[in-house]
């Protein structure tokens, strides 16, 4: 008997269609033929079965955070797990159990009832799904490392035979290559989780810091950062933000897990031989210090262009000034280069032992450039492949979660050395396949 379709499903009639195929990325957006928001797992199992007996093509969809598009297509259907949303937390084991379909707002407040928390990212509504799938970096990265090196297990509807599917679990003692795999091999690969269950900590009250610079303090207040952020105390976790000449803005703020005494001494040296034109410390509880964090407006769908890089060795002067020069010269105000700091507990576990290759990396570089309905793509999104080709000699690779379609040797960006166990555990799982999309990883051919 054929299967069908469970759950909402959201047709190009409907009036919800609009709203339901927008992602966050609104460049070359898609319209798909249906968009099953599934309510449990057999839902997803359905759809999934459904796809597959009338050979249609899919994408899997939780945050729509997919820089690329990579989580919607034309015509097919698209499997989204965002209206499963429950999250379990068990404060005797600290492990909590959620439920794919959770953005990170949920999941921080419902943790944070129980006074717990998951090292993740800062905008609310990116899926803990894409963002644990691909490693999962933020604020508490260096004291605790990255949201997959949290993961525990996942139940995950994989493919079955030539045209069905079926529900398995993978962990350290099952699945084991799955489950590695899992651990930053990328959102969409191999299967569609449904269910995730994590280790958390315990967390109370943390201290935030801001710093302010004007533009033309961008070599000192840079170079300061880098020479300090990936180097301090493993409790504080930084970023910078160089923002175009117009804004007028050199930015860094930065999370400590601990007293704001205690942060007013780590700041030191960050300042030093900078001039600042404003300095702010606080100390507060963690749930107000992560909706200090969370940008809105990097929750609003909006035209961009995107890509990134890690920092392996500290950047030259001759890189500094490459990236002051294009920021000199950004097509709008937009226009941003995004950096933070790792090292720490990122370091502790080796570039093989998960799937998340950049272990060794003391920054992760981010290229942003957003602009208008209407206005010609063209130029932001040269600006941000030429500035990305221009610090090529000072930077590796790619974060898998800031996926570029125009990094030709993406395999070895995003997961380097693990490119071909990847492909050996996509054989395994997925040997014919079927989930596949512009730089998916594919398996090996028979």
């Amino acid at each position: 008997m054929a299967t069908k379709l469970t759950g909402r499903v959201v047709l190009p009639d409907d009036p919800a269609y609009p709203e339901a195929r927008t992602n966050l990325n609104l460049y070359r957006g898609k319209y798909p033929a249906a968009i099953v928001f599934c309510q449990d797992e057999m839902d997803v199992l359905n759809a999934l079965k459904f796809a597959r007996e009338r050979d249609i093509p899919f994408r899997v969809r939780s945050g729509r955070h997919s820089y690329q598009n990579f989580s919607i297509l034309n015509k097919g259907i698209v499997i989204d797990i965002s209206e499963m949303v429950k999250v379990s937390v068990n404060t005797s084991s600290n492990t909590a159990v959620i439920d794919a379909g959770a953005d990170l707002g949920h999941v921080y407040q419902s943790l944070w009832k129980y006074g717990r928390a998951l090292p993740g990212g800062t905008e609310y509504s990116v899926g803990v799904a894409g963002l644990t799938l691909g490693g999962g970096i933020g604020y508490l990265s260096r004291i605790f490392g990255l949201t997959c090196d949290h993961l525990i297990g996942v139940r995950i509807v994989i493919p079955k035979g030539d045209n069905s599917a079926e529900i398995v679990e993978a962990n350290k003692w099952k699945n084991r290559d799955l489950f590695w795999a899992c651990c930053g091999g990328g959102g969409g690969n191999f299967g569609i989780i449904t269910q995730f269950t994590f280790r958390v900590h315990p967390i109370d009250m943390v201290s935030i810091y801001r710093v302010e610079w004007d533009f033309d303090q961008l070599e000192k207040a840079f170079d300061s950062w880098q020479n300090w952020a990936p180097f301090t105390d493993e409790r504080l976790t930084s970023d910078i933000e160089l923002h175009a000449k117009s804004q007028n803005l050199i930015l860094s703020e930065g999370q400590f897990v601990g007293p704001k005494e205690e942060l007013k001494q780590l700041i030191r040296p960050l300042l030093k031989g900078t001039r600042p034109r404003r300095i702010q410390i606080a100390s507060l509880p963690f749930n107000r210090a992560f909706e200090h964090f969370n940008y809105p407006a990097g929750n609003e769908p909006s035209y961009f262009k995107r890509s990134g890089s890690f920092v392996y060795e500290k950047i030259p002067e001759r890189g500094i000034q490459i990236m002051k020069k294009f920021l000199e010269n950004a097509p709008n105000e937009n226009a941003s280069i995004w950096q933070q700091s790792l090292a720490g507990k990122v370091q502790t576990v080796g570039p093989t032992e998960t799937a998340y290759f950049h272990r060794n990396a003391l920054i992760a570089q981010e290229y942003n450039t957003t602009w208008e309905k209407g206005e010609d793509p063209k130029k932001f999104v040269e600006w941000v492949v030429a500035l990305r080709k221009h610090m090529s000699p000072y930077t590796r690779g790619d974060y898998v979660n800031w996926p570029d379609l125009t990094i030709s040797d993406w395999p070895t960006s995003y997961y380097g050395e693990n490119y071909d166990r990847l492909r050996k555990v996509k054989t395994r799982v997925d040997p014919m396949n079927v989930f596949n999309f512009k730089q998916s990883i594919p398996p090996f051919t028979r």
